[in-house]
């Protein structure tokens, strides 16, 4: 791989500088493509982009940025986006620094800006040693996701459209799925989360299905399915609650029970009566609960301390299915009628069971 260190001025990477959203970022006259596939969206704050332009305006030193040369003698960014970016956006007039905006700045001071030196290193060298070089460098930078990661390995066609459902700040993933899901698109969050899912149902791993498709001239399929899963909750669980319902592994849950027969009414209705069993301690475990009838998921309340003893004492330390004497700290408090038969966590409905007799009970 060959690399070298360039001086750039601001100027010249600003020259030809257009933002065409999902069809991409060039500058440089039209030779350097500042967004590839790989690169992640444009996540600096504020302050960060701010900082930028006051570094240069001040003359500090920018870290180095990175390029690699393409085969037609092009360039793609492979980093320093972010600083990139900031700078032709705050030359370009799309934000100002309190209340300055670029035409704003005497003549001298704009011309200090446009003659500011960026420090690039452009390398030349086949797609694994760049990609291998880009792991590396970022690093050292500002973490990348896994995702983000995962990108810059399986760039193409297939993650070009699949950014499109799922990596802008307003996409269609973000516009019928923001309630369900955390984190960020923008921080690929969204689109992990949908591979996640999909590569699940086949038991594959995200890297498997982002391998296999990486050569695709489209995402239809991942994201008919998508669509497919958010379709089935909102059909499934009609009643939207925030606190229970987000984050929740909705795709885990397709995959699993999508060919089940529900009846959302009868659905809501135990979900109310769940939210109001003192019992529950655990509410957004409520939903798998109703799919899988596990009560693990639950977290039903313990008997405390408290009530053990009082039933220990009534027992007079005998445990009522082997008749046998034990010391408390050998004893386990269980329910006399189920949780899931009704029976509630309270002393009354408290007896102390050996533990070979508790795991018989268990295993019933």
């Amino acid at each position: 791989m060959k690399i070298k260190l360039h001086e750039i001025p601001v100027s010249e990477v600003v020259e030809g500088y257009i933002d065409s959203a999902e069809n991409g970022v060039v500058g440089y006259n039209g030779r350097l493509n500042i967004r590839p596939a790989f690169q992640r969206e444009f996540i600096y704050k504020d302050k960060q982009r701010d900082e930028v332009i006051r570094s240069v305006k001040k003359n500090f030193p920018l870290n180095v940025m990175y390029w690699v040369k393409s085969d037609d003698g092009n360039f793609e960014l492979l980093d320093g986006q972010q600083r990139t970016m900031s700078l032709c956006q705050y030359v370009n007039g799309d934000y100002s620094i309190d209340h300055m905006g670029f035409d704003n700045l005497t003549q001298t001071e704009r011309q200090q800006i446009l003659d500011y030196r960026l420090m690039i290193y452009i390398c030349e060298g086949t797609d694994k040693e760049k990609l291998d070089w880009y792991t590396i460098i970022n690093i050292a930078g500002e973490r990348l996701t896994a995702q983000e990661l995962r990108n810059a390995i399986y760039t193409g066609e297939w993650l070009t459209e699949a950014k499109k459902y799922f990596s802008k700040t307003a996409c269609p993933a973000y516009a019928i799925a923001s309630d369900y899901l955390n984190g960020s698109p923008i921080r690929q969050d969204y689109l992990e989360t949908a591979i996640r899912w999909l590569a699940s149902r086949d038991g594959k791993e995200i890297e498997d299905y982002m391998a296999e498709h990486q050569h695709d001239t489209n995402c239809n399929e991942l994201w008919l399915y998508f669509q497919a899963v958010i379709n089935w909750v909102k059909a499934t669980f009609t009643e939207y609650r925030s606190k229970e319902m987000k984050g929740l592994e909705w795709g885990i849950f397709y995959n699993k029970y999508k060919d089940d027969k529900y009846d959302p009414k009868q659905l809501e209705a135990r979900i109310v009566e769940l939210m109001d069993d003192e019992d529950v301690t655990k509410y957004s475990g409520i939903y798998e609960y109703l799919l899988d009838g596990d009560e693990r998921h639950l977290s039903i309340r313990a008997f405390t301390p408290k009530m053990a003893r009082v039933a220990y004492e009534r027992q007079k330390g005998i445990c009522p299915k082997c008749k046998k004497h034990f010391e408390i700290a050998d004893m386990q408090a269980d329910h006399i009628t189920p949780w899931s038969k009704g029976g509630k966590t309270i002393v009354e409905n408290c007896q102390m069971l050996c533990a070979d007799c508790n795991r018989r009970k268990s295993n019933v």
